[in-house]
């Protein structure tokens, strides 16, 4: 890379140009220079002249030709580019073997960073003037879309430069709030599937009006596009990619420019959806509280110990330490199965009572994850439908030895 030129100021004057022109840690606008060969088309030259409409005010046209070769001299234009203090350059030219051929080129420190060459289909080409319609104000700033899977294709590096360049050229001013109603027109970027890995497919540009309607049934307004101009479609030509040393000194920040601090478990899904991570601490579930039940609740008699009273109060769920049984009588396979969940979600102590010893209904549904009790071995003290109706009884019994 040559090294950049250094000019030491004579002057008071001098020195306050040069240091308007120098880095700053917030950049002016970028201007675009607008120069051509010494042979170019109609069609070139309408193609310009649009493109200078679209750019404006950021923007600056040379009517008279110069004799530049792009990629074997740039020299001259880094001399336009200095004296002009522009960034961005627009260079038009014609010739048999490279017709209506736009060069784009972006400029760091006088220097050329990267250029790519556009030559223009004819036969598609439409100008502003071929739209009858309304045209969007001089110096705002449009919406830019670019589909096409070529544009991030990283095989495919020449559509990411076309793509970084456009995106630099049309962006217009760095504005921290934009207004709605200076939301006025869109300028579209689209590249074709590639047949083969060989082939270039072609860049479509496209303008169009944003027009803003009344919805019937909504408050919202309806968004309707319009074409307005320029409608122009571009071949890939040649490029110059930039130098490693040059382009890691464009892309570097300066220290003094403020920087947001990233916050912490807060992240942003594919959707745009702010998503936030809560950490929470070890929680004890046996403290929580949930809905009571008659159902759920133990019998506080405890049999087998002299100093336990019998109005004791439930521990909230927590197994009895002695040797109470809460026994259930079921008429159905289904609810002896319900209640072995119930028994392991809240840690009962949970038996069956098979009162159906005629047929022996229960007997054969040892599976169901109970001890199965014989009506002879308890004595029943109180009984009552546990809150389940004719499908079960509860009993507070005895265990005979």
């Amino acid at each position: 890379m040559l090294p950049i030129r250094q000019i030491k100021p004579k002057s008071a004057r001098t020195k306050r140009i040069l240091d308007n022109k120098g880095p700053q840690t917030n950049e002016n606008s970028r201007t675009t220079l607008f120069l051509k060969y010494t042979t170019t088309s109609d069609i070139l030259q309408l193609c310009m002249t649009d493109l200078f409409a679209l750019k404006r005010p950021l923007a600056q046209k040379f009517n008279k030709k110069n004799p530049v070769r792009p990629f074997e001299d740039p020299a001259s234009l880094e001399f336009f580019s200095d004296k002009n203090d522009a960034s961005l350059m627009v260079y038009g030219s014609h010739s048999k073997k490279r017709p209506h051929a736009l060069t784009l080129a972006r400029f760091f420190g006088g220097k050329v960073l990267d250029m790519i060459e556009l030559m223009i289909e004819p036969e598609t080409m439409r100008t502003l003037a071929q739209f009858k319609n309304g045209k969007a104000a001089v110096g705002l700033k449009p919406l830019l879309s670019f589909s096409g899977s070529a544009f991030d294709d990283p095989s495919n590096a020449v559509y990411g430069l076309a793509k970084s360049i456009l995106l630099e050229m049309f962006r217009g001013p760095d504005v921290k709030e934009v207004d709605v109603e200076g939301l006025q027109y869109m300028i579209c970027f689209s590249v074709d599937e590639a047949e083969s890995a060989d082939a270039k497919p072609m860049i479509h540009l496209r303008t169009y009006l944003l027009r803003t309607k009344k919805a019937a049934g909504s408050t919202l307004p309806k968004v309707e596009l319009e074409e307005m101009g320029p409608r122009i479609d571009f071949r890939v030509g040649r490029h110059k990619d930039a130098e490693s040393d040059m382009m890691k000194e464009a892309m570097r920040k300066p220290k003094g420019l403020p920087t947001e601090r990233p916050k912490k478990n807060i992240d942003t899904d594919i959707i745009g959806d702010k998503v936030g991570r809560i950490h929470l601490g070890k929680q004890d579930l046996g403290a929580l509280q949930t809905r009571k039940m008659k159902g759920l609740k133990r019998s506080r008699d405890v049999v087998g110990a002299d100093n336990v009273s019998g109005d004791a109060e439930e521990d909230g769920g927590a197994p009895l330490s002695v040797g109470k049984k809460t026994v259930y009588w079921c008429k159905s396979l289904l609810l002896v199965r319900w209640l072995r969940d119930l028994s392991r979600d809240y840690a009962l102590n949970v038996f069956v009572l098979d009162r159906a010893w005629d047929n022996g209904a229960l007997r054969n549904h040892d599976n169901a994850g109970f001890d199965i009790v014989d009506p002879t071995e308890v004595e029943v003290e109180e009984a009552s439908d546990g809150g389940y109706g004719d499908s079960a009884e509860r009993f507070r019994v005895v265990r005979r030895a």
